[in-house]
């Protein structure tokens, strides 16, 4: 999506559709102000008369636009102005793009800058261009007739104060990225089994760093290369090799700093292995490696807006299937740490593939480690659809985490990792057990992984219940790319602040 930002007079601005955010029952933004003035009260007659419902999300097309340099206008209903905060202004700027990208033009105007928030212009103009990424996104490549492509392909900022418009430029820019990001993202999750397999992944990656021109460097280490027994020890009932994936972006000016660790599970299909899963909703399995398909995605955002920080970003990924070479429940696997580990359930496989990542990531010496996954429904329980669970054995690490996750609009809660949960690991027969009991399933689940992530500050980010819909809207989400992306610009941030640039 292009985009380009405007202060001129929005009354003279000849564009295909100017979008319009309207409050319900209160006065209108400056920007739309003008223009009903110049549109001889059109858009207050409209809400006067009750032909315009400013309710929240509500949009109305108006084919017409007299007086105005525009062909049509979108209105777009705010709801209560007292009650339009962040969560509103987002479900409005979904609707208006919902709308938008159905109409047969390919420019718009946009006046969401103007609505008033807790926030600032950047923010508004970044989640302004990250909707409407989100919006033109489509995933029929495997239908005969695809629908449609949407024919819109620019979009241009109204900002009110010209003091606005570099601020308004720096968010659109970062917010094309994060759509983008969340798209491929959306995209990875959305393949089927067949098609996105460990391999695929690795292809994936390879072709990020020959597009990057040298901004990202990848390793692929397969099977014979690893040596980690906890990873290959869930492929092994698969004919798809399993592959531990490395990319390494080197953008800070030190070449030496210290990196900032990505690390996603990558479980391509998951039958739960022995430990079979029910046949209901087991397709929805190949979102399983949402949180390797949020680490890609993330690796787009950074690639696009070259961040002056150094990342590595891992992807454990193989595949979950039982035949007669498959793990069983009772086996024991030794870790790349040197740790064994019982196997009580083949189902709780991304704790493994997992911390053999977590191990391998110890050799960079990084400054801080994320790993996310879809581990356990247990966080669905807990956290619904909403919030993504993270976990942390470091408390300023997880109100980082926690910062960026506010800052993108893309939550997570702080659950407890307490000492008092590890017991319930313990095995007779080895270091320990891959499953901790019924119970704080979610929380047992990080404590495995913490008893590989002991060099380094870390936290665990649980996206069962966030990484796609099910039902009538199944697909991935893209989340939470947003957080990891915010996460990341947020530490090119302190690093300046450090050093003294600006």
């Amino acid at each position: 999506m292009e985009f380009s930002v405007q202060t001129a007079n929005p009354a003279k601005a000849e564009t295909a559709c100017l979008v319009l955010p309207v409050y319900k029952d209160s006065e209108l933004l400056p920007c739309v102000a003008k223009l009903d003035d110049a549109s001889e009260r059109l858009i207050g007659q409209l809400l006067e008369r009750g032909d315009f419902d400013a309710a929240l999300g509500n949009v109305q097309l108006i084919p017409f636009a007299p007086g105005l340099g525009a062909e049509r206008l979108l209105l777009v209903g705010l709801g209560a102005r007292e009650k339009c905060q962040e969560a509103a202004f987002l479900k409005a700027l979904d609707a208006a793009m919902t709308a938008l990208v159905k109409l047969p033009i390919d420019d718009a105007s946009v006046a969401f800058t103007d609505v008033v928030l807790e926030r600032d212009t950047a923010w508004k103009a970044r989640k302004t261009l990250e909707a409407a990424e989100r919006a033109l996104y489509r995933f029929d490549q495997f239908k005969s007739q695809p629908a449609p492509k949407a024919t819109l392909t620019a979009l241009h900022l109204i900002v009110t104060d010209s003091a606005e418009v570099e601020s308004a430029k720096y968010g659109a820019r970062v917010g094309t990225a994060i759509g983008q990001g969340i798209n491929f993202t959306r995209t990875l999750g959305n393949l089927p089994g067949n098609v996105c397999t460990p391999r695929y992944l690795a292809e994936q990656a390879e072709t990020l760093g020959r597009d990057s021109k040298g901004a990202l460097s990848v390793e692929i280490l397969d099977e014979e290369a690893l040596g980690a027994g906890a990873l290959l020890s869930v492929g092994r009932g698969s004919v798809e090799p399993s592959r531990l994936i490395v990319m390494r972006y080197q953008g800070a000016e030190d070449a030496d700093e210290a990196p900032h660790v990505l690390v996603g599970k990558g479980i391509t299909f998951d039958t739960g292995g022995i430990s079979l899963k029910p046949g209901e909703g087991m397709d929805e399995m190949k979102f399983d490696m949402g949180g390797a398909a949020g680490v890609f995605g993330t690796v787009k955002a950074v690639l696009e807006i070259k961040p002056k920080i150094n990342a590595v970003f891992i992807v454990a990924a193989a595949e979950n299937m039982p035949d007669g070479a498959a793990t069983k429940p009772g086996d024991i696997v030794k870790t790349l740490k040197g740790l064994t580990v019982e196997v009580l359930n083949t189902d709780a496989e991304g704790r493994l593939v997992l911390c053999d990542a977590l191990t391998y990531a110890e050799r960079f010496t990084p400054a801080s480690v994320i790993d996310i996954a879809t581990l356990t429904g247990a966080a669905i329980v807990a956290l619904g659809h909403h919030a993504t669970g993270l976990l942390s054995n470091d408390d300023d690490l997880a109100l980082d985490v926690l910062e960026a996750g506010e800052g993108a609009w893309d939550r997570a809660w702080h659950l407890p990792l307490w000492d008092e949960y590890q017991e319930q690991l313990d095995s007779n027969f080895a270091d320990l057990a891959n499953i901790g009991g019924r119970p704080a399933g979610t929380i047992t689940a990080a404590c495995f992984l913490s008893r590989f992530a002991d060099h380094f500050p870390w936290a665990h980010l649980d996206i069962a219940g966030t990484a796609w819909h099910s039902g009538k809207q199944k697909g991935a989400t893209g989340r939470p790319v947003g957080l990891l992306t915010q996460y990341l610009l947020d530490r090119e941030t302190d690093a300046q602040i450090e050093t003294g640039v600006k």
